[in-house]
């Protein structure tokens, strides 16, 4: 007899939200937010990669959970390189601008 359909999770965002860091570092306000964001892309990067080496070890996992997941880091991780291209982009119109 088959295995019964699990119930269906509901849904996790995309992106994990930004916390601020509970370092107080001085002036470490936008190095903070960035460190942080790197850790989260990474963080659902790993999750991915630890989800897809579980399903094809047969250690458990499914195929849609493995995809949506593979899904999300790929998603976060353009989402990062977006919004880093868009920084890079008004320092270097800042630099440009004359004083």
């Amino acid at each position: 007899m088959p295995s019964p359909i699990p119930p269906i999770r509901p849904p996790v965002p995309a992106i994990p939200e930004i916390q601020p860091s509970s370092q107080n570092v001085p002036g470490g306000g936008f190095g903070a937010v960035f460190r942080d964001a790197v850790q989260g892309v990474e963080r659902l990067g790993s999750d991915a990669s630890e989800g897809i080496q579980r399903f094809l070890s047969g250690e458990g996992g499914e195929l849609h959970t493995v995809a949506l997941d593979t899904q999300r880091a790929q998603l976060a991780f353009e989402l990062f390189l977006q919004v880093r291209n868009k920084v890079v982009e008004a320092y270097q119109e800042v630099m440009r601008s004359q004083i």
